[in-house]
């Protein structure tokens, strides 16, 4: 079995790598980030993409999204430290078909995986329940905004990144702010992420 693994953090990565192919027959393929990942899944065919959410460049749930919208073969199995209620409800929107914490053992990731592979959604139980929690009330443009705005983008170049006008990145900016009640983006941005919906 083919897979990418997708894991900005390079100890973790190896470890995972190292682990998957002792423990089956698998081949892994390494991207240190989000963009690595998508540049791999352009040009290679993987069964299974193993992928952390927060990286540099694309998120996992964005590659999951890309996995989904250009309907490729590819299993998706996010794995993360955080067990945002956010995260469990945008992933299964993308057709996530495994969400497991980093914590887990190697075992039970094997498992998940087989079971992914044969076809079935696999979320740890403790990450479910938190998922009927608060819903997400950003739309994707307003995400990608507030998520430019936190490095450190000016309004002008997270219009430049989106391919809008200024005054729509303001608009998307302003929504943002004002559904979480926030004080300014930096704010809303802080407010997402700990929910999940960044």
């Amino acid at each position: 079995m083919n897979i990418l693994l997708a894991e900005d953090q390079a100890m973790v990565r190896t470890a995972l790598a190292t682990l998957l192919q002792l423990e089956a027959d698998y081949s892994v393929t390494e991207a240190a980030d989000g963009n690595t990942a998508l540049a791999l899944l352009k040009k290679q065919r993987f069964d299974l993409m193993l992928s952390d959410i927060e990286m540099p460049g694309h998120t996992g749930i964005e590659l999951a999204q890309y996995v989904q919208q250009q309907k490729l073969a590819t299993k998706v199995v996010i794995i993360t430290t955080f067990g945002r209620a956010g995260y469990v409800k945008r992933a299964i929107d993308a057709g996530v078909g495994g969400f497991l914490l980093k914590d887990a053992p190697v075992a039970e990731l094997v498992s998940a995986i087989s079971q992914v592979m044969a076809g079935k959604r696999v979320i740890d139980s403790e990450l479910l329940l938190n998922s009927l929690g608060d819903q997400d009330p950003l739309s994707e443009k307003e995400r990608q905004a507030l998520r430019l705005a936190t490095e450190g983008l000016s309004t002008s170049e997270i219009a430049a990144a989106l391919y809008i006008a200024e005054g729509t990145a303001r608009n998307y900016l302003s929504e943002a702010i004002s559904k979480l009640n926030a004080s300014n983006r930096i704010d809303a941005a802080r407010i997402a992420r700990h929910k999940g919906w960044l």
